[in-house]
């Protein structure tokens, strides 16, 4: 096995200290690129333009290869899966909300939408479908209110993101929306992603490639419209064919931001997670081209490769020897580490990727599981993230807005 490869780049005010110890290990630390190639591995992929990104075994948590891991960059969307991780559990998916207007003060001028529409009932199903698949803020502002506001919710993520040691993370609002100070790595969304993971309900709204979401009206005679879910390897774009075996989890853009984008896929009994931040190319889908390659790279190269760092366990959920560092192959390494905000709506952008097809034809066995399954979700998965290194499971009128948002 060879030495790391460590490919540097140049630094900036957001890169991580070039030495010394990160979460997760020394090898994630600064702006380069950490790989270990054995004798027949495959090389990365070509032409890799995102600032950051990070491919990683869902199930054990080794880390096969990364790019300025902990580079503390603006997350867009993608930071709906820690809100998603912090308040999906605490709420009953049934339960009713009724949206009032100074519910939704602080959503951010061009903002994507759902449709939640003032004086309207949804359940938090409708809600968190509106969060996942059109990543809609307005759903999430909804979802806020019925935890406790804006500021007890941001509370809550930060304080998770805490407990799963993602240091490079803080959470000023819970949409993703640009604002000062509003931070995140593509190490730390990764944690979020596996985190989210080990809920049911998480993985089949991560999955789910369309729903219909409640319109105009009351009762049997309200309407519906479908949305469709703007994870273009989950439901496919003019160029681009949907993932084999892909199953969510979340992307996401803002002006500040650029291109985000977090996936998980199974192939072959192995469960990848890969993070990819800001894609140079203006291409609005070279952050799921550059995903795809890396997730092709890391099934071929999975037995090839040696470990550069690992998914670090949540401090509440280590065994009481993690905290002595009697464990360190389980609980990691810990250390330390005004825009505009107008947001593009990768929905509006793609608008015609909603004939590419749907992830019942060609999403891979996992996405089919969850849109045929409904409440039947990743069984399978399920047992393949927990088998070798678990992880404990924790306890009409509508807000649309024209142009871009997110």
């Amino acid at each position: 096995m060879t030495p790391a490869l460590l490919i540097p780049s140049l630094a900036s005010a957001e890169d991580p200290p070039a030495g010394g110890e990160a979460v997760g290990g020394a090898e994630l630390a600064g702006s380069g690129t950490a790989v270990r190639l054995a004798d027949g591995a495959p090389e990365l992929p070509d032409e890799l333009t995102a600032k950051s990104w990070i491919v990683a075994d869902a199930e054990t948590g080794e880390v096969f290869a990364a790019h300025a891991a902990h580079r503390r960059l603006p997350p867009a969307s993608t930071i709906k899966m820690l809100f998603a991780d912090t308040v999906l559990p605490k709420l009953d998916r049934e339960a009713t909300y009724r949206a009032e207007p100074e519910h939704f003060t602080e959503l951010g001028a061009g903002s994507s939408a759902v449709g939640v529409a003032d004086g309207h009932t949804y359940t938090v199903e409708d809600l968190w479908r509106g969060v996942f698949l059109a990543s809609g803020n307005d759903a999430v502002y909804a979802l806020t209110a019925m935890n406790g506001g804006k500021e007890a919710t941001v509370a809550e993520m930060n304080e998770r993101a805490a407990d799963l040691q993602a240091l490079d993370t803080q959470v000023v609002n819970p949409d993703g929306y640009d604002a000062d100070g509003q931070l995140s790595s593509a190490y730390d969304l990764t944690l979020f992603a596996r985190a989210g993971l080990q809920h049911e309900d998480f993985r089949e709204y991560a999955a789910t490639a369309s729903a219909d979401f409640p319109g105009e009206g009351e009762g049997e005679d309200r309407e519906t419209y479908e949305i469709q879910n703007t994870n273009r390897l989950l439901v496919g774009a003019p160029g681009l064919d949907p993932y084999p075996g892909i199953a969510g989890v979340k992307n996401g853009y803002t002006s500040e931001a650029g291109y985000t984008f977090t996936g998980v896929a199974e192939r072959d009994d192995r469960v990848l997670l890969v993070t990819v931040m800001d894609p140079s190319d203006d291409d609005n889908l070279a952050v799921y081209r550059e995903a795809a390659a890396l997730l092709d790279w890391g099934f071929a190269a999975a037995d090839l490769v040696e470990p550069v760092g690992e998914l670090v366990r949540p401090l509440s959920e280590s065994p009481p020897e993690d905290a002595e560092g009697d464990d360190a192959d389980s609980a990691g390494s810990a250390g330390s580490d005004g825009s505009d905000g107008k947001n593009a709506d990768e929905a509006a952008q793609a608008g015609a990727a909603g004939a590419a097809g749907d992830a019942d034809s060609a999403s891979g066995p996992l996405v089919l599981t969850i849109t045929a399954g409904g409440l039947a979700v990743l069984a399978v998965a399920a047992y393949v993230f927990h088998r070798r290194h678990p992880l404990p499971v924790s306890l009409p009128t509508r807000r649309r807005r024209d142009g871009p948002a997110d």
